[in-house]
């Protein structure tokens, strides 16, 4: 549901993708912590507010990359409902909602690149802990470039509903989706492991040593 950057300038993309993951770590922290409704209310405004203010050419990807949130924050508010009161699932659903907004516009903002690199950098003094910065720079290149496919193909399954029913699909293509999302994945790590999987070279990790 994230969606990759569009091209400057903007004041936006002049920030340093280190400083826009901090607010945005911040950001979380502090929503996690707030349960009253307004306030979420007016966090979300302001999300917004950030998409406006880099015009339409922000404000129509950004709807659509949040657009998959939709049947989340329905199941969200529903379960609630169910299990405890509304009020819990729409903080809840606000909560997402701000905080997913939050990271689609930094991904807008951010050449894919340059958040890749900030974060193999940030993830370097977990090597002492046994993990590998450039896995963590992978999975996000990967998932980030996946991002256009997965919608291409919920598209296609979409399509290929409606050839065969008048109703709307809805969650009915999720399942299919997932299947061959897994199934991709499992090609996926074939394809590196044939190519030596994701360590560093031999005279890099001695260097690193």
């Amino acid at each position: 549901m994230l969606t990759l950057a569009i091209p400057g300038p903007s004041w936006a993309h002049r920030l340093g993708a280190g400083a826009k993951l901090a607010a945005l770590f911040a950001a979380m922290l502090v929503a996690l912590q707030i349960s009253a409704l307004p306030v979420l209310g007016a966090a979300l405004g302001g999300v917004l507010a950030l998409y406006l203010s880099l015009g339409r050419r922000a404000w129509r990807p950004g709807l659509q990359g949040m657009r998959p949130l939709i049947w989340l924050v329905v199941l969200v508010v529903a379960f609630h409902a169910v299990v405890s009161d509304v009020a819990t699932g729409l903080a809840m659903a606000l909560r997402i909602l701000v905080m997913v907004g939050l990271a689609n516009f930094i991904t807008l903002t951010t050449p894919t690149s340059e958040l890749i690199a900030t974060v193999t950098h940030i993830a370097t003094p977990l090597r002492h802990l046994g993990l590998n910065p450039r896995a963590l720079g992978l999975a996000m290149a990967l998932f980030l470039r996946y991002i256009p496919v997965l919608r291409a193909r919920a598209a296609a399954l979409g399509l290929a509903w409606r050839a065969r029913s008048q109703r709307r699909p809805g969650p009915r293509i999720v399942v299919p989706l997932v299947l061959s999302t897994l199934d991709d994945a499992d090609h996926l790590s074939d394809a590196l492991r044939a190519r030596g999987g994701i360590n560093p070279p031999a005279h890099q990790a001695e260097t690193d040593a």
